[in-house]
């Protein structure tokens, strides 16, 4: 049974490292949509980011790195919400969308 033990303690010990890393990463992404939001003179909206996809992937230099989507929410008025998301490759930020905000079409009734 002792290769049992070993094969649990590896998995336990790889989901322990899933967790520590998603949260740096999870910090990193923070950190960029805060910046990104003062960069563009937006507010970010509750200070957070949410997870919203996970995949391996590889960098410029062909490593094997966790290519992680996040959401969040901005305002540029200070009354409204706002998507928009990033992606991280690894703890580098790749692409970043706060969008566009369109004005509704005007439109008259008759």
């Amino acid at each position: 049974m002792p290769g049992m033990e070993i094969l649990g303690i590896l998995i336990v010990g790889g989901l322990a490292w899933l967790w520590y890393d998603s949260l740096k990463a999870r910090e990193a992404a923070v950190r960029a949509a805060r910046e990104i939001c003062v960069a563009e003179g937006l507010m970010l909206l509750d200070d957070t980011v949410a997870i919203s996809g996970l995949k391996p992937a590889r960098d410029e230099d062909g490593r094997l790195k966790l290519q992680r989507a996040y959401d969040f929410e901005f305002s540029d008025t200070g009354n409204n919400r706002l998507k928009g998301s990033l992606v991280l490759r690894g703890r580098r930020v790749v692409i970043v969308n706060v969008g566009m905000r369109i004005a509704p079409a005007a439109r008259t009734l008759h």
